[in-house]
């Protein structure tokens, strides 16, 4: 599916993202300008503020709030990609070297945490209680995400309940998040929260089953990794648990 339309709605605000993004980033330690602005414009799809900024429009945020909240989303997404390629002893992301391979794993870290507190400092921008009690349920999903992923590493009896709540903790919660704070900084009701959280959530999910079934079946350069890095980490993703559930155990002859 190609972005560039859905884009086009909401060009203006992206651009008022990348901005923000860039000025908060700014910091007297030179690494963490260099580090962060690495990783900041390695060329990622910018997917989860673009639904912020969507779910926003839809929602009628005012007072540019929803710039904010955008580009708080990326920039804790950020985090995580730093965080995750430590941990994952990754060398390419998005077809570049990832930060730890130049800097080092303890920069990736601490900047990755710097990018977290700074993110959290924005939030206490927008004013409300409930913006950051959302946001801290989000983050703390996501790092339970991530040790629940390690557990299951190299393990081919994870199911798929196992699996389906590592991605939904990896990577949906924060679609979850931000869809629900657009209609919360939207004024709109809770029912209308509920139901934006859960179109975030779900979209969340679709987005991992596929970026998982493309390190089967995909194009290297496009999803900027190399095909099967996952099943060579021991990660046990849907098409090797379906595999494992339905294939045929006799030998290859």
């Amino acid at each position: 599916m190609e972005l560039d339309p859905i884009r086009a709605l909401v060009a203006h605000d992206i651009e008022a993202v990348n901005e923000l993004i860039r000025k908060r980033l700014s910091s007297d330690v030179v690494l963490i300008n260099r580090l962060g602005s690495y990783i900041i414009n390695s060329g990622g799809k910018r997917l989860r503020p673009l639904v912020v900024l969507l779910a926003a429009r839809a929602c009628s945020c005012r007072d540019h709030q929803h710039i904010l909240l955008a580009a708080i989303v990326e920039m804790i997404h950020t985090a995580t990609l730093l965080h995750d390629d430590v941990v994952d002893e990754s060398d390419m992301r998005r077809g570049r070297e990832t930060a730890r391979q130049i800097w080092g794993n303890g920069a990736s870290v601490l900047v990755g945490d710097f990018l977290y507190t700074r993110a959290f400092e924005m939030m206490v921008e927008l004013q409300q209680t409930a913006v950051m009690g959302i946001f801290s349920r989000a983050t703390n999903t996501i790092a339970e995400g991530e040790v629940l992923q390690l557990l299951n590493i190299h393990d081919p009896d994870v199911t798929e309940e196992r699996y389906r709540e590592v991605i939904f903790r990896k990577t949906a919660a924060l679609f979850e998040a931000g869809c629900r704070l657009a209609a919360l900084l939207g004024a709109r009701s809770v029912q209308d929260q509920a139901a934006m959280a859960a179109y975030g959530r779900h979209l969340g999910t679709a987005f991992q089953l596929i970026d998982d079934a493309l390190d089967y079946d995909g194009n290297a350069q496009e999803i900027g990794k190399n095909i099967g890095d996952d099943l060579a980490e021991g990660k046990p993703t849907m098409p090797f648990i379906y595999a494992m559930q339905n294939g045929d155990a006799k030998p290859v002859s």
